[in-house]
């Protein structure tokens, strides 16, 4: 098998019955951060961050998180005032 793979006849909307909808638009309905965001969700060195532990000494409790579930609510608080 030396013919390489073509992705779009692979992936064609007639293949999978969608005729009347082209692979393309699928392709449009996420935007670029969309997909830079998924690449990164799901990147290796971003999965690392998971061993690697958070301490936060606040007053009364501590706090301790590991540096994946830290960089989620930073994210979740960055976007909650880029909306305000």
């Amino acid at each position: 098998m030396s013919e390489k793979m073509n992705w779009k006849d692979l992936l064609s909307a007639k293949r999978w019955g969608y005729e009347d909808r082209s692979v393309d638009s699928y392709l449009v309905a996420r935007s670029e951060f969309q997909r830079d965001y998924d690449r990164l969700i799901f990147s290796s060195p971003f999965r690392r961050l998971q061993n690697k532990t958070q301490v936060f000494p606040l007053p009364g409790a501590v706090f301790v998180h590991n540096r994946l579930t830290h960089s989620l609510e930073v994210a979740s608080v960055g976007r909650s005032l880029g909306r305000m």
